[in-house]
């Protein structure tokens, strides 16, 4: 007497309109929930994951799902297209992606294998501070770090001078064992090697099995002109060695900028702020200001400049990092307010606003003007 298969669709509980997306989104839901491994000792829960898996095989394949649309069931009946009732060896492989996503695991899939052992090493990093000098001229620096190195007595294996690891029994030297599930097959990490294929009988003394030791070790970092505050450089192999004579990690510089005295950077751009007497601010002037590189820029004051005014330096910034382009200087004035004046200072300054008018002082005479106006108006 032959079953009744329910219909792909009903199966996996989606619209016949359905996407690729929305098909494979189903089947995932669906497989969580009726996954033996969720469902240990349910005999209820394999078939169910059998036929939804069935389901999902037909319909995710574009020929089929037009076959079967066309022809129902029937299409795969008679040797017409197959792949009904049965799952041969590739059908684990065919959903390797939706089982790795769901529970952690690989089905039967070549070359994940341990390895040998070889795993590769940490990476590290290091925060460094230099200043803007040093990021503006560049440099070479000498760096002390602590790192785990290729133990030198057993040659990185982690065994004891004149013996060898030996393959690991339980999986091989694959690293991973597999085990039977339902009607596939699963891969998972060697409980007895932890996935390294070997096991170690008599371990190094001076590692202690590991394959490697701490060490204090003197690195030399080339720090290029035009560094930025958080500019990372990375050194290869320069990070943790690898156990069992794995390839070494790399080690990360972050660099970071020490706040200057004078200078604010904004990107390749320096600012500074220099104070001015009221009467340089007044007549006009001139002043000098230092450069980062160590020399001096003049700035020329026009007469009647107000304070926060800007002024431009070219090309007397940082350098452009990985470019010939320099960046620029700007200073920006502060006119300083004279402060414990002498009575003859007083008197002068009280002289100089007896002559003042609103031609001396353009912005507080209209300014003013502009408060006359708003009262009279809400006076009247």
């Amino acid at each position: 007497m032959s079953t009744i298969k329910r219909c792909y669709y009903d199966s996996l509980e989606i619209e016949r309109s359905a996407d690729d997306a929305g098909l494979k989104s189903a089947f995932r839901k669906l497989a969580m929930k009726w996954h033996p491994d969720k469902n240990p000792g349910d005999p209820a829960a394999e078939v169910k994951f059998k036929e939804i898996a069935e389901a999902y095989e037909i319909l995710k394949d574009g020929d089929k799902r037009a076959a079967y649309d066309r022809y129902g069931h029937a299409a795969f009946e008679q040797g017409n297209g197959g792949g009904g009732a049965g799952f041969g060896t590739g059908f684990a492989s065919s959903f390797s992606d939706i089982f790795e996503d769901l529970f952690g695991m690989a089905g039967q899939r070549g070359g994940r294998g341990g390895g040998g052992g070889r795993e590769r090493g940490a990476d590290l990093r290091y925060n460094m501070e230099i200043t803007l000098e040093e990021a503006f001229a560049g440099k070479t620096a000498q760096i002390e770090i602590p790192v785990a190195v290729t133990c030198e007595a057993c040659s990185g294996t982690g065994a004891k001078a004149g013996t060898k690891p030996k393959t690991c029994s339980t999986c091989g030297g694959a690293g991973r064992v597999r085990q039977a599930q339902g009607f596939f097959t699963l891969e998972r990490t060697c409980p007895s090697c932890q996935g390294r294929g070997q096991m170690i009988e008599d371990a190094c003394k001076s590692c202690d099995g590991a394959g490697r030791v701490e060490r204090e070790r003197t690195l030399s970092v080339n720090i290029p002109q035009g560094v930025e505050d958080g500019t990372r450089i990375r050194l290869s192999n320069e990070g943790e060695a690898g156990t069992r004579g794995g390839p070494a990690g790399d080690l990360y510089i972050f660099l970071s900028l020490a706040s200057h005295d004078l200078f604010q950077r904004d990107g390749a751009d320096l600012h500074c702020r220099v104070p001015i007497s009221m009467v340089t601010a007044s007549l006009g002037g001139e002043f000098e200001v230092p450069t980062i590189e160590g020399g001096r820029a003049k700035v020329k004051v026009p007469a009647g400049t107000q304070s926060a005014r800007r002024f431009r330096v070219a090309s007397k910034g940082m350098p452009v990092l990985r470019s010939r382009q320099m960046g620029d200087m700007y200073v920006q004035v502060v006119v300083e307010t004279p402060q414990n004046l002498t009575r003859k200072q007083q008197e002068l300054l009280a002289e100089f606003d007896k002559l003042s008018s609103g031609a001396t002082q353009p912005e507080a005479a209209g300014f003013f003007t502009k408060v006359k106006d708003f009262f009279g108006a809400r006076a009247g």
